[in-house]
């Protein structure tokens, strides 16, 4: 990390927010609209950080190519339509948020999720004015685990990338920030599948909880320094 830390920024789905129950929700509605039986909520969580690709797949893994587009598009519109009714900031995001923003440190998201969601989501739960930069899946040609939505939101926020921190809870979170040169963290409260290895992903860290970003943060050389004012 170059000089002051600057900002941080996170993931969206399973990273800064809990959106998993309201994306369950528009499967299974979508499951019943077609007949079939809804999925259990905890063979859902750990796909939702994929996106809606992840989660028809799941839902219909029989279905043809271009029948999974269709699916797919009537899955948004529903999920669209309930897009917070129960989605939330994970449990101590509320507190990390407040205390990074007064000490001086710039926040934003860059997620893969298309901004015609993104948007009113955060609009929903009065995060915008506080997001120094949003970045989503749609804003450039190329998406994570490209580094190049990291290096736009490193623009906007003001800073060169290597004085950020990405946080996410997928292998394309850590890939992406890798690539940007930005400091990286596993959200270990995501949705990690079981079958995923997020110690293979070569973070800088894993955070279990929230609250543990600041001794990960205490533990750099001259950490004294490096947090912006």
């Amino acid at each position: 990390m170059s000089g002051m830390l600057h900002g941080v920024l996170f993931d969206l789905d399973g990273t800064l927010l809990d959106t998993a129950p309201d994306m369950h929700g528009a499967l299974d509605r979508l499951l019943l609209e077609h007949g079939r039986d809804p999925l259990p909520f905890a063979a859902v969580r750990g796909h939702v950080s994929h996106g809606s690709n992840a989660l028809v797949r799941l839902g219909f893994p029989d279905a043809a190519p271009a029948l999974r587009e269709t699916l797919k598009q009537r899955y948004l519109e529903i999920y669209a339509r309930d897009l917070c009714l129960s989605t939330a900031l994970f449990p101590g995001l509320p507190e990390l948020l407040a205390e990074m923003e007064a000490r001086g440190l710039r926040l934003g998201v860059v997620t893969n999720k298309p901004g015609w969601l993104t948007g009113p989501l955060l609009d929903a739960l009065g995060l915008t004015p506080r997001l120094a930069t949003v970045v989503s899946g749609d804003t450039l040609p190329q998406r994570k685990p490209a580094p190049e939505p990291m290096w736009l939101a490193a623009k906007q926020a003001g800073a060169a990338p290597d004085r950020f921190v990405y946080i996410g809870d997928a292998e394309r979170d850590i890939a992406a920030g890798r690539a940007a040169g930005m400091r990286t963290l596993v959200a270990d409260w995501g949705y990690i599948d079981a079958s995923e290895n997020p110690a293979a992903w070569l973070a800088d860290a894993r955070l279990q909880a929230p609250a543990d970003f600041w001794p990960w943060l205490d533990s750099l050389p001259g950490i004294r320094r490096c947090l912006a004012s």
